[in-house]
């Protein structure tokens, strides 16, 4: 069965760059296709990260080069790609995970911090993307480009109107880019996470917010995703490189244009969730989780 696999999604002997690719779930992307025989062009503004992500794709006997460079700094991004050039005869996979965010209501953001944020999560997209391109097509056999979007670019996310936006964008961006890339056999495609294991979203947390979730007991840290989630459990990084090899292989040779929700299925549930102490799937919590949370007469 792994035979018959390997040759259906035709990974081996192919070009990728990852873009965020030396730490979190960039580090794991990476991996993973080096594990499925991929060589590779990594980007990271966590040198100690990708140094460490390199060592292990060179010790799996892949070629790798490595840049240290902030996505959103466009000279640094065009440098990666002018050495992915020089290096490389050919490029078949783009993935774009560099992103991310610090909450906050637009109200107390500087116009630093929304023009970051927008670079960040949308900007340095469409710039990776238009040097990629000429790359991929170098080969005359098509290949593809996948970019991190996030749930939040499909729901109303207070706190991260702007993130949410810029990430809505680069969803959008993906749609007509799929459109436009599609007689040269580029296929463009998205992953959105919700809340997974990583840095980045402890990162965006006030470390308020992480130190009152650290202090709960340990059997008592994972029955919000219990309730969140319908799979109960957060995705692991494993999950969303998975799910980069299915869009970066053959298997995927005809999807393109879309998204693929990660996400142990809270998109579909849409603000159903599994409320405890007998009120179940609904949207609001009932008597039951009600009388739990609020003493009776107690309004606060």
């Amino acid at each position: 069965m792994s035979g018959f696999l390997d040759e259906r999604a035709n990974l081996a002997g192919k070009v990728a760059a990852v873009v965020g690719g030396g730490g979190g779930i960039g580090a794991g992307v990476s991996l993973a296709l080096a594990r499925a025989g991929v060589d590779l062009a990594i980007c990271d503004i966590d040198r100690a990260a990708m140094d460490e992500t390199r060592a292990a794709i060179e010790a799996l006997g892949r070629k790798v080069t490595c840049m240290t460079a902030d996505a959103a700094d466009e000279a640094a991004l065009d440098a990666f790609y002018d050495g992915v050039e020089r290096d490389f005869p050919r490029l078949d996979i783009l993935v774009n995970v560099a992103g991310g965010t610090k909450r906050q209501f637009l109200s107390e953001a500087s116009r630093a911090d929304i023009a970051r944020d927008i670079q960040r999560n949308y900007g340095y997209v469409v710039q990776s993307v238009q040097r990629a391109v000429p790359l991929i097509k170098r080969s005359g056999q098509g290949g593809s480009i996948i970019s991190f979007t996030t749930i939040e670019a499909h729901r109303g996310a207070a706190s991260f109107s702007v993130y949410a936006g810029a990430k809505a964008a680069t969803t959008n961006f993906t749609r007509a880019m799929a459109v436009e890339l599609g007689k040269d056999k580029i296929r463009v495609s998205c992953i959105a996470p919700d809340t997974t294991l990583s840095q980045g979203n402890v990162a965006a947390m006030p470390p308020s917010f992480a130190q009152g979730f650290m202090q709960l007991p340990p059997h008592v840290r994972g029955k919000g995703m219990a309730m969140y989630i319908p799979r109960c459990e957060q995705p692991p990084i494993d999950a969303l490189a998975d799910a980069v090899l299915f869009l970066g292989s053959d298997l995927s040779t005809f999807v393109s244009g879309m998204t693929l929700h990660v996400d142990g299925g809270t998109m579909a549930a849409a603000g159903f969730l599994d409320w405890p102490f007998g009120d179940g799937f609904v949207p609001t919590p009932l008597a039951g989780t009600l009388g739990r949370m609020y003493r009776e007469g107690d309004d606060a």
